[in-house]
């Protein structure tokens, strides 16, 4: 199994051989690393100052009880430098909401976040922090209405569990819900709670969603949320694990209708920040996020991948930048779909009534 900076590397790699950051319309900012009081602004300090405790530690078996506890072992062991890395990962994220809230610039790119099942007090699925929820805080600071948008395969729990009870941070989640498929959670009527209902709105797939699919549930609902909830700013979550080929999100999904979603967003000329996410499949990870990247900065990218790729190998056997779509049967009946549409639709109304 590759390490999280060979993940990241394979990523940078592809898209630095497209040349697509050399672009004019680019400015690289330099990250900073969050701050100890930052990550504690969502996670608690018990779980920040474990982390801290154990980060330059080689064994944690005197920490049996307390990994258990703040969800660290099977899918989330404890790293060496854990607590180095969050701080990394988190100030990725918070750089990119301070660009948005300090600058001019529209949009905000970060692929080396959205960890969107972290807790306030514990790792989960992956994610040690949860850079996303402290991004959006941060853009609170000068937006008073977000509109969260996770396009991941897996449902995006942990930022929903954050802000279930406002109703000025509206969470969107489109995702695969099917028994056994983690985290388990994000209904339909899974909608939030006090104030914050219906403000948490979850479209769940079942099994084998196609392009055509997923495409029509998106442009029938989205532009319908974005309407009734008026956001200021979108921060989306552009999960690879979506895509044919990935072996944990196991679905269909094509480059061009993950691209078709953040072209719809694009229209609305909002601050946006786009970030990552979940991607089992490290090839068409970096494919993806690539091809966004062109999206987002309207360049045109050529299928075959450059043989200056220090990674050329990784995309064989076809070396092209397209994935085809996958070829498993589509359970999402019409019936199911058209009950998904007229259940947003009645949350839309009653979003537009108090928003």
């Amino acid at each position: 199994m590759r390490s999280t900076s060979d993940y990241a590397s394979i990523v940078q790699d592809l898209i630095n051989s497209y040349r697509i950051l050399y672009s004019d319309k680019v400015l690289t900012v330099q990250s900073r690393d969050a701050t100890e009081d930052e990550l504690k602004l969502f996670h608690s300090s018990s779980y920040i100052n474990f982390l801290k405790k154990v980060n330059h530690l080689d064994s944690y078996e005197d920490y049996d009880e307390e990994q258990h506890e703040f969800g660290l072992g099977y899918d989330c062991p404890i790293l060496k430098n854990n607590y180095d890395f969050i701080k990394t990962i988190a100030g990725g994220s918070i750089t990119a909401a301070k660009v948005l809230c300090r600058t001019d610039y529209k949009i905000v790119i970060n692929w080396f976040g959205g960890w969107h099942h972290a807790q306030r007090d514990s790792a989960a699925g992956f994610c040690y922090v949860n850079d996303v929820v402290l991004a959006i805080q941060k853009l609170t600071e000068k937006f008073s209405k977000i509109l969260y948008l996770d396009l991941d395969i897996h449902h995006g729990d942990g930022v929903q569990n954050a802000f279930e009870l406002s109703k000025k941070i509206l969470t969107l989640s489109y995702h695969k819900q099917a028994p056994g498929f983690y985290p388990g959670t994000g209904l339909l009527d899974d909608v939030g709670t006090s104030k914050g209902q219906y403000f948490s709105i979850n479209i769940p797939f079942c099994d084998g969603v196609s392009d055509q699919t997923y495409l029509h549930v998106f442009q029938n609902t989205f532009p319908k949320i974005v309407e009734a909830f008026q956001p200021e700013t979108f921060v989306v979550q552009c999960g690879a694990d979506s895509l044919n080929g990935d072996e944990v999100g196991q679905s269909n999904l094509t480059l061009e209708t993950i691209g078709e979603c953040v072209k719809n967003v694009l229209k609305y000329d909002k601050p946006t920040i786009f970030c990552g996410g979940g991607g089992y499949n490290f090839a068409n990870t970096a494919r993806l996020w690539t091809y966004l990247s062109s999206v987002i900065l309207g360049e045109e990218v050529d299928n075959d991948i450059p043989d200056s790729s220090e990674f050329f190998i990784n995309y064989g056997p076809t070396y092209e930048l397209r994935i085809d779509p996958g070829k498993q049967k589509d359970f999402n009946s019409g019936d199911y779909i058209n009950k998904l549409l007229k259940t947003v639709v009645s949350y839309c109304e009653v979003i537009k009534a108090q928003s």
